[in-house]
């Protein structure tokens, strides 16, 4: 069985400035119609990665390679212009004095009759042949990006990599542009490479998600696996809020208001962090005065306090100052629930959707 060879691949890639490691043995394999998210906080290395897998910054040691030849390493260097990279940015990078025909077949080579049939193909893949002979001034934010596309795709590229594109977009255009550019590279069998810092983006659009801190790639696979199986109490803050329990190991159980957690691997004595996210928080009021009975799946009931409640638009937040210790535990419920401060109400936690972490300092 024959086994595919990755669109694009990068091994080993280190690049520092002053003396500080901004990207730190980065590696990544992408096939022919995957699209993969560089996930991380601004500053973590992401965009840097993607100057140098465009030529436009060099390595200081790795290797990059398409279709399973070397493109660049730190002796060999294929220029930028004949990588078959397409690029597409945040500010669309347009020429205003160059008309949309002339905007997205400016990469192109051929002549003139081949040059204007693959413009007018792809400005009627992306809706906009009717703004063939306009300029960029005369179009919308979106109808720009979609124009941006265009020219990145015209002359073919087997690998497209986007730098934070869609993020000056209006909310209200950006869902359906993304889409449809998604829509348009899988069709075309490009491999993608997108950088972004907004979760919500990475989970929509990747079918892989390398998420990136300081330097280095930390944990790395689908959507789902990386939402729901976090490497530490890091990467579960980073994709929604998150509630934390500080607990102490014994007899590999963590002991806490909520019952007792399995603690694997860590000694007796040892802190631990009991990390949940505020959707998997159970609320009940507390009627008869003792609280709701306990459960197997849920843990022991706790005792907690209102502090506040917010009407998000499709759920409310509520905040709970624990009775025990003083922790603040949130909480979301779907549609509106806004009880009052002061009120009493007991929590219960979902064993299934905790995890358990070495305590952070």
């Amino acid at each position: 069985m024959q086994i595919a060879t990755p669109r694009l691949e990068i091994r080993n890639l280190r690049r520092s400035f002053d003396g500080r490691a901004v990207v730190d043995d980065v590696s990544l394999q992408i096939m022919p119609g995957q699209v993969t998210c560089l996930l991380g906080p601004s500053g973590c290395g992401k965009s840097t990665t993607l100057r140098m897998i465009a030529g436009v910054e060099m390595q200081d040691s790795g290797t990059i390679h398409v279709d399973g030849k070397l493109i660049c390493d730190t002796v060999f260097r294929i220029p930028p212009e004949r990588r078959e990279i397409g690029l597409m940015f945040q500010d669309f990078a347009l020429f205003p004095h160059l008309s949309v025909a002339d905007n997205v077949g400016y990469g192109l080579r051929g002549n003139k009759a081949a040059k204007r049939a693959r413009v007018e193909e792809l400005l009627e893949r992306v809706d906009l042949k009717r703004f063939i002979d306009g300029y960029p001034h005369q179009l919308s934010g979106g109808e720009q990006q979609r124009v941006a596309l265009a020219r990145a795709l015209a002359p073919r590229p087997r690998i497209m990599l986007m730098d934070e594109p869609f993020s000056g977009l209006d909310n209200r255009l950006r869902d359906g542009i993304r889409d449809e550019t998604l829509s348009i590279l899988k069709e075309e069998d490009t491999a993608v490479l997108l950088v972004t810092h907004e979760p919500d983006e990475a989970m929509r659009m990747a079918d892989e998600i390398a998420l990136m801190r300081d330097g280095r790639i930390v944990q790395q696979g689908a959507p789902y696996n990386v939402y729901t199986r976090p490497v530490d109490r890091a990467a579960v803050s980073f994709f929604s809020d998150a509630n934390v329990v500080r607990a102490k190991v014994s007899g590999a159980l963590a002991h806490t208001a909520f019952g007792r957690f399995l603690a694997p691997g860590f000694p007796d004595g040892t802190e631990v962090d009991i990390v949940f996210r505020p959707q998997h928080v159970r609320i009940d009021f507390d009627r008869a005065g003792k609280g709701p009975l306990p459960t197997a799946a849920d843990g022991t009931p706790a005792r907690a306090v209102v502090e506040r409640a917010r009407f998000m638009g499709n759920e409310s937040l509520v905040e709970f100052r624990m009775d025990h210790d003083g922790t603040m535990i949130k909480a979301t419920v779907p549609n509106v629930f806004m009880p009052t401060a002061g009120t009493v109400m007991w929590l219960t936690i979902r064993r299934d959707k905790c995890f358990v972490f070495s305590a952070e300092k």
